[in-house]
């Protein structure tokens, strides 16, 4: 039984007496007790560590208040799952040092073992759902496969993603071909999750923006829906599309319960775009947390203000930073724990 049930309650669009809130990349690098298991472990042992990446999915339940915990890991462990290297160089981001380039590289991918090379994902669930104790909800995630073939293709990150385009059009069906063998590993992974002890899942779209909305529609779209599709009957699913406010309509008919938006489309575009019939997370923007708490706690009221106080979670419109105060981070869930029905 779940003491706080408030996410659960708002992605099956039931009445909440308050809005729930959380933060993307909420388990992590602004807080001074994450900082210190970083200067003790590098990140994939953090990761791969049942006990650390637990006791780091908690802290910000009982640091800074939120209503739901997600599990700390990252989207490239099904990369790596799939037998591709993946490096994290700190303060550089991911590297993938052989990328994959045609046909006989998707070919060469792994399928078969996903599950056992991920049983620490599951582990860390299963712990922290008993250390959780009932307390708020646990969210468990995977990366789109669009935005996992950006990174199996380009190597790294980008603020274009030229490669991974190139790749997409040139050889469409090679790229289709990886897009449906991704899709086949994430949800057999998402319901390995729910099975662990995951009560909602969420699906990071961060490179969809990249697309054209007729790229979108060919290169993610349909992997998505597929995902919410399959997971439906297992767990709610949130789809986060990171910059493509132009998909709304399209995912707000799908199997999703919710829906992530960036601060890049008005509160207003976006239940007109989905016509008030799934519930919304977001869009808080990051970089706004490093205003004045004044400056925050007004920044909420307005946001929450224009979305409505139903089939609503407050979030971010992307991760959380390092730079921010863990007080400001305080602030902002404060501020829509405290806020009240004008």
């Amino acid at each position: 039984m779940i003491q706080n049930d408030l996410l659960l309650r708002a992605l099956k669009g039931e009445k909440t007496e308050r809005v729930p809130v959380w933060m993307m990349r909420q388990a992590g690098r602004y807080l001074p007790d994450y900082l210190k298991l970083k200067a003790r472990y590098d990140f994939f042992t953090r990761v791969q560590t049942p006990e650390l990446a637990a006791e780091i999915t908690l802290q910000p339940i009982d640091q800074v208040g939120v209503d739901a915990a997600i599990i700390f890991s990252d989207i490239l462990v099904i990369p790596q799952a799939m037998g591709l290297q993946v490096l994290m160089e700190e303060g550089k981001g991911p590297l993938l040092p052989s990328v994959i380039q045609e046909q006989k590289d998707v070919d060469a991918l792994r399928t078969d073992t996903v599950e056992e090379k991920l049983q620490y994902v599951m582990d860390a669930l299963t712990l922290t759902k008993k250390e959780l104790n009932g307390r708020v909800p646990l969210i468990g995630f995977a990366g789109a496969p669009w935005t996992l073939l950006c990174y199996m293709v380009e190597g790294k990150g980008s603020k274009t993603w030229d490669k991974a385009k190139e790749f997409a059009y040139t050889q469409p069906l090679v790229a289709h071909h990886l897009l449906q063998k991704i899709t086949d590993i994430t949800i057999q992974y998402l319901k390995a999750q729910v099975k662990a002890g995951a009560d909602t899942l969420q699906v990071f779209d961060s490179w969809a923006g990249a697309l054209s909305p007729a790229d979108f529609k060919a290169f993610s779209q349909p992997y998505l829906l597929q995902i919410a599709s399959a997971l439906k009957n297992d767990a709610p699913v949130i789809l986060f599309p990171k910059g493509a406010w132009y998909a709304l309509q399209d995912l707000s008919e799908s199997s999703a319960a919710g829906i992530g938006i960036d601060w890049c489309i008005s509160p207003q575009m976006a239940r007109t775009f989905t016509n008030n019939k799934i519930t919304l997370q977001g869009n808080f923007d990051p970089s706004k947390l490093l205003a004045p708490i004044p400056e925050i706690k007004k920044a909420v009221k307005e946001m929450i203000d224009s979305f409505g106080s139903q089939r609503y979670i407050a979030n971010l419109g992307h991760g959380i930073m390092p730079n921010v105060p863990v007080s400001h981070a305080r602030a902002f869930v404060e501020a829509v724990k405290e806020y009240r029905v004008p």
